[in-house]
């Protein structure tokens, strides 16, 4: 009688054990790491190294890009990135980092829009990407066009990106015409982060503007719809965005990109509800009048651009 009461007390235990992960399951998971309301950094200076105490968040920054033209597209690429047209744009502002954590928690607690957060309870490299100066992921491209709206801004046009990260001379890369496998935060080179670096953390990285980050860290939503053979038929002027897609475009390059997807020119697309550890945005602002107390304003070069660029740029 004794050893059947022990194996029936030992079943139950071994029954409530098994069920405690399909319990967990079932009743699914509450908050994401990104939620928790801790102000812990987790950003990695090299790797191993880990930053225990809170980080201040930078100081939100826009640049004026001015009215003029500018080259986009290119024959070095693909299909979708030809062909080079000479655009003129208004002038314009953009954020001169992408939308950080920091700035986009503060949006998602005054609005009560959905958190920077994965969609599931699975997600790879979660805890790497949650200091407040890394890019705010797993947006939607809706979540970044309420984001600016909050912000009284919009996201950039596609040909506005792209002029504010090659400036007016028609460079593939930020620093020039070059390949620098270690310039931005690519999947190329161990660069001492394993995710998602902190805005600005890539020096070499900075357009001929100033405009940070648009070689690697995360993708980037833009406004336009995405269509392969348009820079054919857009205007040349103020081009916008084609009337209709299934997919918005994205701009850059990510901290997983490597082979030839690196260029400035390169376009990459995805449906609009699509979240991703992979994919940020910036906004940007129309200024007024058309630009024309920018139109002749000098802008002092970076120290990225110089005489010698232009020797090697492509004929």
């Amino acid at each position: 009688m004794l050893e059947t009461r022990f194996k029936v007390v030992f079943l139950i235990v071994v029954l409530l054990f098994a069920a405690m992960p399909i319990i967990a399951i079932l009743r699914g998971t509450t908050t994401t790491p990104f939620e928790e309301n801790d102000a812990v950094s987790q950003v990695s200076g090299q790797p191993g190294d880990v930053t225990t105490a809170a980080e201040a968040p930078i100081d939100e920054e826009m640049v004026v890009i001015p009215a003029g033209p500018f080259l986009r597209g290119t024959d070095a690429g693909g299909l979708d990135e030809g062909p080079p047209r000479e655009i003129f744009l208004d002038a314009f502002q953009i954020d001169r980092y992408e939308v950080t954590n920091s700035q986009y928690g503060q949006f998602a607690s005054a609005t009560g829009h959905r958190k920077a957060g994965p969609p599931s309870r699975y997600a790879k490299n979660v805890s790497k990407m949650r200091g407040p100066n890394q890019p705010a992921i797993y947006v939607s491209w809706d979540d970044a066009v309420a984001y600016c709206q909050w912000k009284g801004r919009r996201l950039p046009t596609e040909a506005e990106w792209e002029k504010a990260m090659r400036g007016a001379d028609g460079r593939l890369w930020p620093w020039g015409n070059m390949e620098q496998p270690d310039g931005a935060n690519w999947a190329r080179v161990n660069d001492g982060f394993e995710a998602s670096a902190p805005a600005g953390s890539f020096k070499a990285d900075v357009s001929p503007y100033g405009v940070m980050d648009g070689a690697g860290n995360v993708m980037e939503w833009v406004q336009d719809w995405y269509a392969e053979g348009y820079y054919k038929d857009a205007s040349d002027r103020n081009p916008s965005s084609p009337e209709y897609g299934v997919y918005r475009t994205m701009r850059g390059g990510a901290y997983t990109t490597t082979g030839g997807d690196l260029r400035l020119t390169s376009r990459s697309k995805m449906v609009p509800d699509f979240r991703d550890e992979t994919i940020g945005f910036r906004c940007a602002m129309s200024v007024e009048n058309g630009g024309a107390e920018t139109a002749n304003h000098s802008m002092k070069p970076t120290e990225n651009q110089s005489s010698r660029e232009s020797e090697t740029r492509p004929k």
